[in-house]
């Protein structure tokens, strides 16, 4: 690990700054694992700033965390709450991938840091199962004065220009000793532990042995030499199994006691106890001759290229993982957050076949000018992504040399030493091809080309399902598209601005929309709704609202939302639907207005100020037929600004509605004047922050309507 930054100017800059908060955090909380995240600007992805406790190589899985992830980190961040998980079954109940991944006993706290209505990202803090299943008061308001003084930190230092960024791999910090030990003092320690029966070892963080006695050496069969600075299960063949390599991150997960026996072969039985920390892991190694239970005892895996077990972990994750991707992308970023560090790869490329023609999907690691060269090349082509994509059969060069004897026009260099071109099938078909280089030449030996066929697959059928997605959600907003009017009348005397945006990802289509009815004289209508649910139906219902409110335009608004009202219900299509009316006067300098169970509307008077209108109540429209709708009479002088919106634009979990819909007004007080910088620009102002909102649960619809003297 490296060494803790100091405290001066340099150390907070990049994501040094933020190591002093979290140690403090740590110190304060007890806690075994601490983690800084940080948000960059304009993103919608976390990534891992600072790290200790804990190995990168556990960590590596988390190293980027999607806002709309279904992590604790993701959720604490994007809801601005304290997730606590205080038990494995809370855990397993609200994070099921999460949990499948770290079957292990730990407690964990996850938190926004933030300053003013801005986010920069989120600390996360874990401890052993042995620690009670609450925070206490000093542990509670340690976490918040951490997070308070993070968002403070990293404020300051975007506001000098130097904003706080995450490194490609976080900063690895190692937790404090509880003392150190002089020269003489070390060699006493390494006589005392030669001293005791049985054998002994150390192991860092990463699973490298750093100490081992003579006696463990000999129990296991091997010289000391050959086992410093190896991973146990690489250094020993008969010990390359999933469960000696997951006992190991079990015990820096959880921080308690494990064991385990296993058979060195032929017939000799060891027994190893682990104790860990945050330094490493303690292993006492011991004969085990009167093992009562055969059947626990560890069989010695068979021949393999090592790191079996590590590759194994992996490839649960990224099948994990791959479950909750939605669109190709989605595929994209989640296989490359996962395999690159896993299979230390420096490159990934994913690719389809179009029209007979390859497709770049996404990348990581190579340069948009390389990737443009490869993109469109003809299936036909003897480029190794072509051919393993026609034929179905993976493809492995360890070396340049290998890579341009295979394939001669190979002028291309990408500066790698080692490639995987893997086909990506599904069905029986292939789908795709995924690219894997390496920065040196590597051998490719039969268990790792396994493995990546495997890792391929999984990309394959994730891939095949993101497709399948994204083309349902291009129609499905294109057919909300078109309900939705394309242009808004002209209306003399009238200035009128419309903001429709789209819920987040893998929300589906929703049921918002607003509408402008310019009627005889000089009158016009105004409406705004939400229909529940998203999805097609929802879609559907909202183009006949909008139909049935055409028709009664003109009519009283409690007459055209009672006329729409029996509409609905006669269709019965069991969803129910908000709505809001305005009849506009604009000789009068009057509007009317009606609601069917929709959000107030908001009117900013000439002089600047801004009410939330109080509209009398009325039933959603479906519901009964004999629903009856008052409406109110309001002034409606030029230089006005009456607003009316959806839920979307207001609603924020942990919030109470009322003040979202008070901080709205607020806003629209505080905006620049609609006659001087237009009301086009106001209505960019009020979506703003919702534009900039990483995972929208609802779609949003805003209408904004200025009268204006020039009529």
């Amino acid at each position: 690990m490296e060494a803790v930054p100091g405290r001066g100017e340099a150390a907070n800059r990049g994501p040094d700054a933020v190591v002093p908060d979290l140690l403090e955090v740590v110190r304060e909380t007890r806690a075994s694992v601490g983690a800084v995240y940080l948000l960059g600007q304009g993103e919608c992805v976390l990534r891992l700033a600072a790290l200790t406790g804990l190995s990168w190589r556990i960590a590596a899985p988390w190293a980027r965390v999607a806002l709309t992830d279904r992590s604790p980190v993701a959720d604490a961040v994007r809801e601005r709450r304290v997730v606590w998980l205080g038990s494995p079954e809370e855990l397993a109940r609200h994070y099921p991938r999460l949990a499948l991944m770290l079957p292990h006993r730990f407690l964990l706290a996850a938190a926004p840091f933030a300053s003013g209505s801005t986010v920069w990202g989120g600390l996360v803090l874990q401890w052993p199962g042995s620690h009670r299943p609450r925070l206490n008061t000093h542990e509670t308001e340690a976490i918040h004065h951490a997070c308070r003084a993070l968002g403070r930190r990293v404020a300051r230092a975007a506001a000098d220009g130097h904003p706080v960024r995450a490194g490609d791999q976080p900063r690895l910090l190692p937790p404090p000793r509880p003392r150190t030990v002089w020269p003489a003092e070390a060699q006493a320690a390494a006589d005392f532990a030669e001293r005791l029966p049985g054998g002994c070892c150390t192991l860092d963080v990463d699973g490298r042995i750093a100490f081992v006695t003579t006696t463990a050496a000999e129990l296991l069969g091997t010289g000391v030499p050959e086992l410093l600075g190896a991973r146990l299960w690489q250094a020993l063949p008969w010990l390359d199994g999933p469960a000696v390599e997951d006992h190991y991150r079990g015990a820096l997960i959880s921080r308690q006691a494990t064991s385990f026996t296993a058979l060195r072969p032929p017939d000799r039985r060891l027994a190893f106890h682990l104790y860990a920390d945050g330094w490493g892991v303690s292993v006492r190694i011991v004969p085990a001759e009167d093992v009562t239970d055969p059947s626990g005892v560890l069989r010695p895996a068979p021949p393999a290229g090592s790191g079996r077990a590590g590759g194994l972990y992996q490839l649960m994750h990224l099948a994990a993982t791959l479950t909750e991707a939605v669109g190709v992308q989605d595929v994209v970023e989640q296989a490359a957050d996962q395999l690159l560090p896993a299979l230390g790869a420096q490159s990934l490329a994913l690719m389809t076949a179009e029209e007979g023609r390859l497709r770049i999907m996404g990348y990581r690691g190579y340069s948009a000018a390389l990737m443009e060269r490869f993109d469109g090349a003809p299936l036909a082509s003897s480029a190794p992504a072509a051919r393993v994509l026609a034929t179905g059969v993976p493809s492995f060069f360890g070396d340049w040399a290998e890579l341009e004897r295979a394939n001669p026009p190979s002028d291309v260099r990408d500066g790698m030493g080692a490639w995987a071109f893997l086909p990506l099938i599904t069905s029986g078909r292939p789908v795709g091809s995924l690219v894997l280089a390496y920065d040196r030449p590597r051998l490719f030996a039969e268990q790792e080309r396994t493995l990546l066929t495997s890792v391929a697959g999984l990309v394959a059928q994730a891939l095949d399902r993101a497709r399948l997605y994204d083309a349902k959600d291009r129609l499905a907003h294109a057919l909300q598209a078109g309900l939705l009017p394309q242009v808004l009348p002209r209306i003399a005397g009238l200035d009128v601005a419309a903001r429709y945006l789209p819920a987040g990802r893998g929300m589906g289509i929703g049921g918002d929309f607003y509408d402008l009815i310019r009627l005889e004289g000089d009158c016009a209508a105004a409406a705004i709704g939400d229909v529940q649910g998203h999805n097609v139906n929802a879609a559907v219902l909202m183009g006949q609202v909008r139909t049935a409110v055409h028709a009664t335009a003109g009519a009283p608004p409690g007459e055209v939302l009672a006329r729409t009202n029996r509409v609905l219900t006669d269709l019965d299509s069991g969803l129910f639907t908000s709505c809001l009316y305005v009849h506009l006067d604009l000789a009068r300098q009057r509007a009317r207005l009606a609601t069917a169970g929709h959000p107030p509307p908001l009117l900013r008077h000439p002089c600047g100020r801004t009410e939330v209108l109080d509209l009398p109540p009325g039933l959603l429209l479906g519901i009964d037929p004999a629903a009856d709708y008052p409406s109110t009479e309001i002034p409606l002088p030029p230089g006005a600004v009456l607003a009316l919106y959806t839920d979307g634009l207001v609603e924020s979990p942990g919030v109470d509605l009322g003040q979202s819909i008070a901080a709205l007004g607020d806003r629209l007080a505080g905006a620049g004047d609609a006659a001087g910088e237009g009301v086009e620009a106001l209505a960019d102002t009020l979506v703003r922050r919702a534009e900039q909102s990483p995972a929208r649960s609802d779609d949003i619809a805003l209408l904004l309507i200025h009268p204006h003297r020039d009529g």
